[in-house]
């Protein structure tokens, strides 16, 4: 069963419904009877949990969500990716845990669903080009795969990994800007382990297509959309900074922490403002994506133009 936990950040009354919900009751109907009848253990846990937001926001529409993305082992242009996914295959599909924890594990998709409880998150999503969704995820805490695993006094950093597989991705056969693949995020142990940070494997009640990082991707919706690493299929753990793989490329406009920060623009456009999709006017853009509350302490004492 799908359970919305009590830090969820976006009050429910406020919530303007978006028409690819359909009709709520029934979807819960139904998807009551799939957990009941559905061979398909994600098929089973995608049920709902109800609907929550902030003043103003509005759902981005599934098929912007769907058709605007940024994934460059499919394709450079955001609409590529959509229709260069279709064939992709990501069942079966395991993600291994490793380095500085007590247990390694590899594990199977379906083995996690059926370990873990399955939320509905409703996040903003703040790409540092400039534009922005809000999304309803379906997921889990990153931090409850992690604990499977067992955190040691050197597990300092988390660093993660986008699948290796040129026949499915197109993009890892051509050298787009010396991009070294296979792709790579980091995050620090204690982002890594807040309650926001979730592993998603749907959106909008069905799983994750191709294009969105099927089948099981990184959210962590204080920070600009690249550190949200697509189709992982490694997780680990060190007692040093990882990898990242923008960062790596061109450390002078990509930060490592990568925080959403009106304040600090990027080198070649600023971040104060930015381009809602599906909306005409851009609107003000909110220190760590609107988090602050959450997230906030976790950088004190930090100079954020430093540490971008």
């Amino acid at each position: 069963m799908l359970i919305r936990k009590d830090y969820d950040p976006i009050p429910s009354s406020q919530i303007t419904s978006e028409s690819h919900y359909y009709e709520r009751r029934m979807l819960m109907k139904l998807a009551a009877a799939a957990a009941v009848t559905v061979a398909s253990p994600l098929s089973a846990t995608l049920a709902f949990a109800k609907n929550k937001s902030r003043p103003g926001l509005e759902l981005t529409s599934y098929d912007q969500i769907t058709t605007y993305n940024n994934f460059y082992e499919f394709s450079l242009d955001k609409e590529g990716p959509s229709k260069l996914g279709q064939k992709f295959k990501s069942d079966p599909w395991s993600i291994s845990v490793g380095g500085e924890v007590q247990k390694p594990l590899t594990l199977d998709i379906e083995t996690i669903m059926k370990k873990i409880p399955m939320e509905e998150r409703i996040y903003r999503f703040r790409c540092v080009e400039g534009w922005s969704m809000v999304v309803p995820w379906v997921g889990f805490s990153l931090s409850s795969l992690l604990k499977q695993a067992g955190l040691t006094s050197k597990s300092k950093y988390v660093e993660f990994e986008t699948l290796f597989d040129p026949k499915q991705f197109p993009g890892q056969n051509r050298n787009f800007g010396s991009i070294p693949f296979p792709y790579r995020e980091g995050l620090r142990i204690d982002e890594a382990m807040h309650p926001l940070t979730i592993l998603a494997v749907g959106l909008y009640g069905k799983e994750l297509l191709p294009q969105n990082g099927a089948p099981i991707r990184l959210i962590v919706p204080w920070k600009y959309g690249f550190k949200s690493i697509k189709s992982i299929v490694k997780i680990t753990l060190s007692d040093h900074q990882t990898r990242s793989t923008w960062n790596q490329i061109a450390p002078n406009e990509y930060g490592f922490y990568a925080n959403v920060n009106p304040a600090v623009d990027h080198p070649r456009w600023s971040q104060a403002r930015e381009r809602v999709l599906g909306k005409f006017f851009k609107q003000d853009t909110l220190a760590f994506n609107g988090y602050a509350k959450e997230v906030a302490y976790l950088y004190k004492n930090m100079d954020l133009t430093k540490f971008y």
